[in-house]
């Protein structure tokens, strides 16, 4: 699958997605040197992931002439003061060589619309369900930031097909072998039962080489 190197491009990506990312290079289809991540869960302080993205862009750019941004476009960066400044004004500012990988958002880059909603359909009946990477797991603490009880029966319950992780990694199994008394408590504060969904990283890989091409 991977026609193109990535042996001169580095990549920028919220570390939520790390784990997917350093396996990738692990497996030889990610060629390069030069991955930077930032804090996860940056989501809820946005002034925060903008000091952070640009300074890792920058020592990115010290490294490659080429940088893709593995952010999503839609959910990560949303800005209440300023409505119109978004993630891709953010990279158009760091210049031509700064590209970023099409997903909405970190769910979204493991598994498409449709994909959710067959999975939604064959584990939770087609309840509304809360998705989840492997990230979202072993990152929890920079997650949920600042989330008390309060603030997670007021968000999970209502997502009545519970949660699902979307695991191309292999890291829920081990997570749920090695510490199952966390799982279980991370299931409770939820207040909904978290379930690993296996898949593949095709389209995760798929989006990375689309911006490969863009350079080409």
């Amino acid at each position: 699958m991977n026609n193109s190197s990535f042996s001169s491009i580095a990549i920028v990506s919220c570390g939520t997605l790390s784990l997917e990312l350093n396996y990738l290079k692990k497996n030889g289809f990610l060629d390069t040197v030069h991955l930077f991540y930032t804090t996860p869960g940056l989501h809820e302080d946005i002034h925060e992931l903008e000091r952070q993205l640009i300074q890792r862009i920058a020592k990115a750019k010290e490294k490659a002439d080429k940088v893709i941004v593995v952010y999503g476009g839609k959910f990560c960066y949303v800005n209440a003061d300023e409505p119109t400044r978004t993630m891709q004004t953010i990279l158009a500012e760091q210049d031509s060589a700064v590209t970023r990988a099409q997903a909405t958002h970190c769910i979204d880059a493991l598994a498409g619309e449709a994909e959710r909603e067959k999975i939604a359909g064959e584990v939770a009946g087609g309840e509304k369900v809360w998705w989840m990477t492997p990230g979202w797991i072993k990152f929890r603490h920079h997650v949920f930031k600042d989330w008390d009880k309060g603030l997670a029966n007021e968000n999970f319950p209502r997502h009545s097909g519970g949660a699902v992780v979307l695991d191309g990694v292999g890291f829920v199994e081990n997570y749920m072998a090695e510490k199952p008394e966390e799982f279980l408590e991370y299931s409770d504060w939820m207040g909904i039962p978290i379930q690993p969904y296996t898949i593949s990283l095709d389209r995760f890989k798929s989006l990375l080489l689309g911006a490969v091409i863009q350079y080409q």
